[in-house]
């Protein structure tokens, strides 16, 4: 799908910034020094005849002329070979606690520096982010870090691991794939945060280079996706099977919206459906939905419906799920599938208590999934 006609110099949206890491805003360009754009040849595209290109990194395979760009916005054709624009230009940067992800069985209490460029390949009508995953890169301030750069950030800020989110780390695919790289060098883990739409050749060579990855499962039909989100739910899925036969550690996410994918019996079709392919042992997490963006009409999920979701999900064998987005409840917690008792003790992105040794239950030697070390 080409994408024609987009704005050029169009106000900024501004830059999101944690304030981990106040050194940063030192090192902006000014809005008065144009855009800073990256020309990195891109990875998984094709040259076609006529200066036309097909790019292969998800499942849009945009085809595009000279001067043309990807739905996504952050790559170009330019004379017949594609580039990144957004290769080591940042537009958002901060150290997160790993479970804000979240990851509840991926070095819980760990921080991760948490980065991200701007655009992406869907356009979910409730993004959170939409200032800068819904904009043209020319429509954000961005800084340089380079892969070794970023690596090195993380490294000296104490965070064991760097996590690719905010956005949609797919289309900086390159970035994301060279950091990982330089990262591991150091000792230090990659976890992705996607919503899963990326064909299976570029899968296939990031699950070589990272340690997590988190996808979004943001409904459970084709209709919902096409209306909602802009995209399709099959490749969404083959992303999680591929993830989960791999050796890289998958949990999923479900923001549950009322009226829209809150449907019972299609939630025990997904969570049915994750049991098979992803098996009982990947974490599940029911998030709760706040007016955003375009979905501004609908009101917050009531809790009783996540905690529905969560019912259905343990009757159709799935182990660990969990209540995202409502701080104190009980079903952030980790219990034991053994003897039942509480694990991991959470007050939202915080842990409070740690009942585990060797990533067995205390009490019962029980082991409980995922990367504890």
């Amino acid at each position: 799908m080409n994408r024609r006609g987009f704005f050029r110099g169009a106000a900024g949206a501004g830059l999101v910034l944690g304030g981990g890491l106040p050194a940063i805003g030192r090192r902006l360009c000014a809005a008065a020094a144009g855009p800073n754009l990256s020309r990195v040849e891109a990875r998984h595209y094709v040259k076609l005849p006529d200066r036309e290109i097909e790019c292969r990194l998800c499942p849009r395979f945009c085809r595009l002329g000279d001067k043309e760009r990807g739905y996504c916005g952050v790559r170009e054709n330019v004379g017949g070979t594609y580039y990144s624009l957004v290769y080591g230009k940042v537009c958002s940067l901060n150290v997160d606690p790993i479970e804000k992800k979240p990851f509840f069985h991926f070095l819980p209490g760990a921080t991760a520096l948490s980065l991200a460029t701007a655009g992406c390949n869907v356009n979910c009508k409730f993004c959170q982010n939409w200032e800068i995953s819904q904009v043209r890169p020319e429509q954000v301030e961005a800084y340089d870090l380079s892969p070794e750069d970023a690596a090195a950030r993380a490294a000296g800020s104490g965070c064991p691991a760097i996590a690719y989110t905010y956005t949609e780390p797919t289309v900086f695919f390159e970035y994301m794939v060279d950091t990982a790289v330089r990262a591991r060098r150091r000792g230090i883990r990659s976890v992705v945060v996607t919503g899963g739409h990326i064909n299976p050749e570029p899968l296939a060579e990031l699950l070589q280079v990272v340690d997590a990855v988190k996808v979004d499962l943001k409904g459970f039909t084709e209709a919902f996706y096409r209306s909602y989100v802009r995209g399709a739910l099959k490749p969404v899925l083959e992303t999680i099977r591929t993830v989960a036969g791999s050796k890289v550690w998958l949990e999923i996410v479900v923001l549950v919206i009322p009226t829209l994918n809150d449907d019972p019996a299609t939630i025990r079709e997904m969570c049915r459906w994750i049991r098979s392919e992803a098996g009982d042992r990947v974490p599940v997490h029911f998030s709760r939905f706040q007016p955003m963006y375009l979905v501004r009409n609908l009101p917050p999920t009531p809790v009783s419906t996540l905690v529905a979701a969560k019912r259905i999900a343990l009757e159709e064998g799935l182990r660990f799920v969990y209540v995202g987005n409502v701080p104190g409840h009980e079903a952030e917690n980790t219990f034991c599938p053994g003897c039942g008792r509480e694990v991991i003790s959470r007050f939202g992105f915080t842990i409070k208590a740690m009942r585990m040794k060797k990533g067995r239950c205390e009490s019962c030697g029980t082991p409980i999934p995922g990367i504890w070390a």
